[in-house]
C-alpha cells in the first residue's frame, strides 16, 4: 500500500510497516471523473446483480501514468501540460490523483468534481482516458489530531472499523508515512451507513464523465489494530450471513474465528461489487479498477482482501500493487529467489484478473531495474502502471517509460490478445493460504536482510517473514521456481469460483501442499483427473481440511489419491483415476527447492509434469531466463526475461546479455515462414527478421536477451 498525497503534497510514498511481524506495503489516493468517446467493447459478461455489460478495449491495452493538479489549477495553464506530457511518454490512461483522500464537506466535494470534469474533458480531447483515484475505506483529516476531524465531528465514531476488543481503527500521524504528523486516519466499516455515504460520492464521480474509478485498498486495515472489523455493523452482518456470533479473540483453532476469516473476504468482495454497480448506475460504460495490495502471499488473511474473489465479476478488475524489496533500492539487490517471488506475484495478478485486464504497479528505483520489472510485468500479461519508488507521482525515468510504453503500444496484440500456450497450471488455494500454518508474517519475499547501506527494506529482518519459512506459501512459490528454472511454461490458477472451464486447457495441474478444499472444488479436481488430466499434489495432509480449515474425517480426494486418511502416508505414490493420474509426494519439494535450489527436489517434483506434458517449446540456456508462451493465429509468441543479474545472494545490479536457443516443434503439414525478434532494449520496437534452422521437425532460433525479448515464429 502506498501513501497518497494531500492537496499540496505530491509525493506518494510506499513503505513496509509491521504489525505482529507483518510487513505491509501501503498506499492510498484520491478520486477522478471521466467521459469522452464511447469505448470499443470486446466482450460481454455480467457483474452479479447487474445488467450485462462489456469491458472496453482501451482498458485492455492501457498504459497508465499518474497525473494531478492543484485545487486552484487552470485547465489550459496547469492541466493541459500534464496531459500532453503523459501522452508524449506513450501513456494512454491517466490515473488522476487529487484531494479525495481528505475529509471534504459536501460543498467542497461538489466543487472539486467540477475541476475533475475539466481535466477529463481535456484528456478526452487529447485522446487520453482518465481513471479517478478515490480511497474507499479511509478518510484523512488534516490537522485532525487537535482540530476537527471526520472521526470526531461526523458519524465517524459510529461508522469506524473496530478491533475484536472494540477499539476504534483510528490513529494520528507518523504511524504510517501517508498520514502526516497531526493528521487523523479513520478507517470505516463497509457494513455501516458509511457504505451509502461513499457510494453516493461514487455516483457523483461517475456523473463527471470519467472513464473509470480507482477505489484504493478496501481492506480491514491492520496498521493500528488487527482483525477488524468487529463493529456492531459487522457483527450483525456476520450473524445474518453465517448464523454465528462474531468471535472476540483471534484463534485459528476456533471454527467460528475461521469462518470470520473467510467471511471477511466475501464481505469486502461485495463492497467492491457495490462500488462498481453504483458507478454504472450513472454511467453504464464506467469500469472500476480496485487497487489491491494483497497478492499471492499472506497479507490477504490479515486484511480480508482476496483479489481473486472478483475473477468472474465483469466491469470491475484490479490495479495490483506488486511491491518491491526496497523503497529506495527497488529490486537492485534482489536474489534470484526474490525475483521468483516477483514472477509469482505478477502471474497471480494475471490469473486472478480472469479474462479482464489486470493492471499492475511497475516499481523501479533507476531506469535499468525499472525496465526489468516492467519486462516481467508485460511477460505475465499485465498492463503497466510505471512509478518511481517510493514516489507514486513520478516516473523512474521518463525516457525509459517512453521506450517501454512505446514497445507495449507497438505489440498490443501479442501482449494482450494472444492465447496462453501453457499446458501446466499451478493451483493457488486461498483456503490453504488462510488455514495451513497461519502466521503473522507476510512471506512477500525470500531475503529478509537488506544489504549494508540499504534502508526501507520490505521486512524487519526477521527470518520468519521469509516465504521460505512458510509451509504453504513456500511450497507454492517453490513450485513456481522449479517451473521457471526448467523453462516449462505454466499459468497460475486461482481457487475462488473454480470450475471445469478453468482447467480445460491444462494437461497437468500442480497442487502444492493442497490441504483446505470445498466439496465443490474437490469435484472439479476429480473431474479433471477422471477426464484424463494429471495432478501432482504434495504435502503431509492432502485435502485433509474443508474450505473453512476444519479437519475432514476423510481426504476430500481420497479416491483420486488412492489413499485413505487412516493409512500411513507413503513418501511417493501414483494412482490411476479414470483416464488420468494423481501423483502424490509427501515431502514439500517446492519449499526445499525455493530455499536451497537443490536439483533433486526439482527433479522429483517435475518428473510427472514432464511425462504428462512434454514441453512444446524448449530453451537451452541459463535457468534464470523466464520463458512465457502464447499463440496468436499462425504466430507462436515466446517472451524471454533475463534475470541472470540475480544470484543466490544479493549483488550489485548489472544487466548482462544472455544467449540461449529456443526450439519449437513444427506441426505436421506446416512450415516456418518467418521468425522475428523485437525488444524494448533495441533502438526500435519493430520486429526484426532473424534466421532459424529446422532440425528433426523442430525450428530452432538463436537469441541473445539483454533484459527482455519477444520472439515470434510464424508457421503456415
Amino acid at each position: 500500500m502506498n501513501a497518497r498525497p494531500g492537496p499540496s503534497r505530491r509525493t506518494v510514498l510506499r513503505t513496509g510497516l509491521g504489525v505482529g511481524g507483518m510487513a505491509v506495503a501501503a498506499r492510498l489516493l484520491p478520486s477522478r471523473p471521466g467521459g469522452g468517446p464511447p469505448p470499443a467493447w470486446t466482450e460481454t459478461a455480467a457483474v452479479a446483480g447487474t445488467a450485462a455489460i462489456t469491458f472496453p478495449d482501451w482498458a485492455r491495452r492501457a498504459r497508465i501514468a499518474d497525473g494531478t493538479f492543484d485545487d486552484d489549477a487552470d485547465p489550459e495553464r496547469d492541466m493541459l501540460p500534464v496531459i500532453k506530457a503523459l501522452k508524449g511518454q506513450n501513456a494512454s490512461v491517466i490515473e488522476l490523483d487529487t484531494v479525495l483522500s481528505n475529509w471534504l464537506t459536501d460543498q467542497q466535494f461538489t466543487e472539486h468534481m467540477g475541476k475533475v470534469k475539466s481535466f477529463a474533458d481535456l484528456a478526452h480531447a487529447n485522446a487520453m482516458r482518465v481513471v479517478m483515484y478515490y480511497p474507499s475505506l479511509e478518510v484523512i483529516s488534516a490537522g485532525g489530531e487537535k482540530g476537527p476531524s471526520f472521526y470526531k465531528n461526523s458519524n465517524g465514531k459510529d461508522w469506524v472499523q473496530r478491533g475484536l476488543d472494540g477499539s476504534p481503527n483510528v490513529f494520528y500521524g507518523s504511524l504510517v508515512v501517508w498520514v502526516d504528523p497531526g493528521d487523523e486516519s479513520c478507517w470505516l466499516s463497509p457494513n455501516s451507513p458509511y457504505r451509502d455515504y461513499y457510494l453516493g460520492r461514487v455516483r457523483a464521480l461517475a456523473a463527471t464523465g470519467v472513464d473509470a474509478i480507482w477505489p484504493d485498498v478496501p481492506i480491514y486495515f491492520d496498521g493500528a489494530l488487527s482483525w477488524c472489523d468487529a463493529s456492531s455493523w459487522a457483527a450483525s452482518a456476520f450473524r445474518a450471513d453465517t448464523g454465528l456470533e462474531l468471535p472476540r479473540t483471534a484463534d485459528f483453532t476456533n471454527p467460528g474465528f475461521r469462518r470470520y476469516v473467510e467471511w471477511r473476504h466475501r464481505n469486502l468482495s461485495q463492497f467492491q461489487l457495490d462500488i462498481a454497480a453504483a458507478g454504472r448506475s450513472v454511467n453504464p460504460e464506467l469500469v472500476t479498477f480496485v487497487e489491491t495490495v494483497t497478492m499471492d502471499y499472506q497479507y490477504a488473511v490479515l486484511t480480508g482482501l482476496d483479489g481473486a474473489q472478483l475473477r468472474r465479476a465483469e466491469g470491475v478488475s484490479q490495479v495490483w500493487e506488486v511491491d518491491i524489496l526496497g523503497n529506495y533500492d527497488g529490486m537492485r539487490h534482489a536474489t534470484a529467489g526474490d525475483w521468483i517471488c516477483l514472477v509469482s506475484m505478477y502471474k497471480y495478478a494475471r490469473a486472478a484478473g480472469g479474462t479482464k485486464p489486470a493492471w499492475a504497479f511497475s516499481y523501479g528505483w533507476k531506469a535499468d531495474d525499472a525496465s526489468l520489472v516492467m519486462a516481467e510485468l508485460l511477460a505475465a500479461g499485465c498492463n503497466p502502471y510505471e512509478v518511481k519508488s517510493p514516489f507514486k507521482n513520478d516516473s523512474t525515468d521518463t525516457a525509459m517509460r517512453t521506450r517501454m510504453y512505446g514497445f507495449a503500444a507497438a505489440h498490443e496484440r501479442e501482449l494482450f490478445d494472444a492465447a496462453p500456450g501453457a499446458a501446466v497450471g499451478v493451483y493457488h488455494s486461498s483456503a490453504s493460504r488462510d488455514y495451513v500454518s497461519p502466521l503473522q508474517a507476510s512471506g512477500m519475499y525470500v531475503n529478509t536482510t537488506p544489504p549494508a547501506g540499504v534502508s526501507d527494506w520490505w521486512s524487519f529482518e526477521s527470518p520468519e517473514e521469509s516465504c521460505t519459512q512458510q509451509k504453504w506459501l513456500g511450497e507454492f512459490r517453490g513450485t513456481v521456481k522449479a517451473l521457471v528454472y526448467a523453462h516449462i511454461p505454466f499459468d497460475t490458477v486461482t481457487s475462488p469460483g473454480l470450475d471445469g472451464a478453468d482447467l480445460a486447457r491444462f494437461r497437468v495441474l500442480c497442487l502444492p501442499n493442497l490441504q483446505a478444499v470445498s466439496d465443490a472444488e474437490a469435484q472439479v479436481l476429480r473431474s479433471f483427473v477422471s477426464a484424463g488430466g494429471t495432478v501432482v499434489i504434495t504435502g503431509p495432509a492432502p485435502t485433509a481440511l474443508d474450505e473453512f480449515g476444519g479437519a475432514r474425517s476423510e481426504y476430500a480426494l481420497a479416491d483420486v489419491l488412492g489413499l485413505r486418511r487412516a493409512d500411513p502416508l507413503p513418501a511417493e505414490h501414483s494412482h490411476t483415476f479414470g483416464a488420468g493420474t494423481c501423483w502424490y509426494v509427501k515431502d514439500l519439494l517446492g519449499l526445499s527447492y525455493l530455499a536451497h535450489t537443490d536439483a533433486a527436489s526439482a527433479d522429483r517434483l517435475l518428473a510427472p509434469v514432464r511425462a504428462a506434458a512434454p514441453a512444446s517449446v524448449s530453451l537451452t540456456g541459463d535457468p534464470r531466463i523466464h520463458l512465457e508462451l502464447s499463440h496468436l493465429g499462425d504466430d507462436t509468441v515466446v517472451q524471454l526475461v533475463n534475470f541472470t543479474c540475480f544470484g543466490e545472494s544479493p549483488a550489485p545490479f548489472k544487466t548482462t546479455p544472455a544467449p540461449c536457443v529456443v526450439s519449437l516443434p513444427i506441426p505436421a503439414g506446416k512450415q516456418v515462414t518467418a521468425a522475428t525478434l523485437s525488444s524494448p532494449d533495441a533502438p526500435s520496437p519493430a520486429r526484426v527478421p532473424v534466421p532459424w534452422k529446422v532440425v528433426d521437425g523442430r525450428a530452432t532460433v538463436d537469441v541473445t536477451v539483454s533484459q527482455y525479448a519477444m520472439l515470434v515464429v510464424t508457421m503456415t
